[in-house]
């Protein structure tokens, strides 16, 4: 009888074992994280899933983050760079994980689309499934997904409209949805703690509306698609910038001279159609300022003689090459003077004069002669003057 007891005392505590190792986590959460699983693989030469034994603690597992009996964050593969990443797809089982606040994926060759269960993590703040090969649409049921606060889809082969419905999201500060092949207009952005928004390379087309974007942001990217329309009273208002590139688009209008004034470290409104002159109110201290392939006219303004780096080439600019570049130039201080292609009729500069070997000035393609030799990119062309008939104020 005691040998019976002893026995059955044996079977209870090897049950109040097993149950426990799974009580950990909640049973929803559990069959959530088998079927993640299923769905995914290591690549060749990526180990992640090696600890994903489901007879243990899957609170233990690699990428799996828990607080109590749910699970938190889960960051799916090998952070490491130049980790090979997983292959598979994600399954729908993953919006069962209701207390999620942290859904990542690393580079690899994760594919379908983005399930629509997705809508059902009301906790979720970060969102990053980048350089895969996921498809298809963005679910326009992430604007359900209140306190959203980073949106990473880039690099992968998504389709279709950015929804409206995520820039009505109030928490977002980080959008990044570039290198797809999402088409339609850029929705309004609602959110004031947006800081970043990058959606170059895409098909995008449409204009911006004035207040499309709040003055938030510090970082946008919208260069590579077929955006159009005017921009002036949409730019002066983001006094907050420190990036912005626009380059690449169908952008017309003229170019406010307030954003000179602007915090921006690297200005790039190149290839575009923005005509009229260009007037900062001061000098410019921008070390990188592409306005080159627009249409843009007038004198060159002297306050842009303080940029690092300058390319004002195939435009229409006029009349004579403020000294102070010269100055500039000679000093080294000027690294790069790109202004061939216009009508510009002079600069004073002694032909003698040594520029030196870490600055590049191209003036070819104008209105004059050019005084002094010069490093012009191979695309300038070989014709050092512009032909006379085009020239109103030279004649050679």
């Amino acid at each position: 009888m005691a040998n019976l007891s002893c026995i059955f005392f044996t079977a209870f505590l090897l049950q109040c074992t097993f149950l426990n190792v799974f009580a950990i986590l909640d049973p929803v959460d559990f069959l959530a994280l088998q079927a993640i699983r299923k769905s995914l693989d290591d690549l060749p030469g990526s180990n992640f899933f090696a600890s994903w034994d489901f007879t243990s603690d899957p609170c233990n597992f690699a990428g799996v983050y828990c607080d109590a009996d749910k699970v938190i964050a889960l960051n799916l593969g090998d952070p490491r760079a130049g980790s090979p990443g997983l292959t598979g797809r994600l399954d729908p089982a993953i919006g069962k994980l209701t207390s999620l606040a942290e859904l990542s994926i690393v580079p690899g060759r994760v594919i379908g689309k983005l399930p629509q269960s997705l809508s059902q993590l009301k906790n979720l703040r970060f969102f990053a499934i980048s350089r895969n090969f996921v498809s298809g649409e963005i679910p326009a049921a992430l604007g359900q997904l209140r306190g959203l606060r980073t949106l990473d889809l880039s690099y992968n082969q998504l389709t279709g409209a950015v929804p409206e419905s995520i820039g009505t999201s109030p928490e977002l500060s980080n959008v990044i949805l570039c290198h797809n092949k999402l088409s339609g207009s850029v929705p309004p952005f609602l959110s004031h703690a947006l800081t970043r928004l990058d959606l170059k390379r895409n098909d995008l087309s449409g204009s911006l509306a004035p207040d499309s974007l709040p003055p938030s942001v510090q970082y946008l990217s919208l260069s590579w698609n077929r955006l159009s329309g005017p921009v002036d009273r949409l730019l002066s208002r983001l006094d907050q910038l420190n990036y912005l590139d626009l380059s690449l688009n169908q952008f017309n209008g003229n170019i406010p001279g307030r954003i000179f004034t602007f915090p921006i470290t690297n200005l790039q409104l190149q290839r575009n159609a923005f005509t009229g002159p260009v007037q900062p109110p001061d000098q410019v201290t921008i070390p990188t300022v592409d306005l080159s392939h627009n249409m843009l006219s007038g004198q060159v303004s002297p306050s842009f003689s303080t940029v690092q780096n300058l390319y004002l080439n195939n435009n229409r600019f006029t009349g004579q090459v403020p000294g102070g570049f010269v100055d500039h130039l000679l000093d080294a201080s000027i690294q790069i003077l790109y202004l061939q292609h216009n009508f510009l009729t002079g600069i004073e500069i002694n032909p003698t004069a040594e520029i030196p070997s870490s600055s590049s000035l191209c003036l070819q393609y104008n209105c004059m002669v050019p005084p002094v030799q010069m490093q012009c990119p191979l695309r300038s062309g070989k014709q050092k003057t512009r032909p006379t008939a085009q020239c109103h104020e030279w004649r050679g």
